[in-house]
């Protein structure tokens, strides 16, 4: 069907595109799941930053306080449109995130707010217990035509 007389712009792209794969929760996982991420990316062939911060934010949390020894978490990447989304689910949902204010010399706990600062959207999602996830959505084209490449 030819977008235009759909009534949509040339330049969107209403495909939807999906990628998911389960990782260990450990520091060698949440890597995995940054480069698996890009990799994804790359193939799409969409920008790389800021998406691949907050990926490796989301892993991180995920391996460090999602953790459930013998329990995989999982990272999805959505295209829909014009939106990027980006979950991670792990198996803690008694444990729901939050943003916090850290001392300055503290060595961790800034990971959300950078994932604050980077996306246009993020929250979290109850269930199938005992599992939640972390989502975050980054627009790819905004009102003047800029990617999340230009942020």
């Amino acid at each position: 069907m030819n977008q235009e007389t759909a009534g949509l712009p040339a330049q969107l792209d209403c495909s939807v595109r999906n990628f998911s794969v389960l990782l260990s929760p450990t520091p060698r996982g949440a890597r995995l799941a940054r480069l698996l991420a890009t990799e994804q990316l790359r193939a799409w062939e969409l920008p790389l930053h800021p998406a691949e911060h907050i990926v490796a934010e989301l892993a991180a949390n995920a391996a460090t306080h999602g953790r459930v020894p013998g329990r995989d978490f999982r990272l999805t990447l959505y295209v829909v449109g014009d939106t990027l989304r980006i979950e991670v689910t792990d198996t803690r949902g008694d444990r729901v995130p939050r943003v916090c204010a850290t001392a300055p010399d503290a060595e961790s706990g800034r990971g959300l707010l950078l994932v604050d600062a980077l996306a246009d959207r993020w929250g979290t999602t109850s269930g199938p217990a005992p599992r939640k996830t972390v989502w975050a959505e980054l627009p790819l084209v905004s009102a003047g035509s800029r990617s999340i490449a230009s942020r």
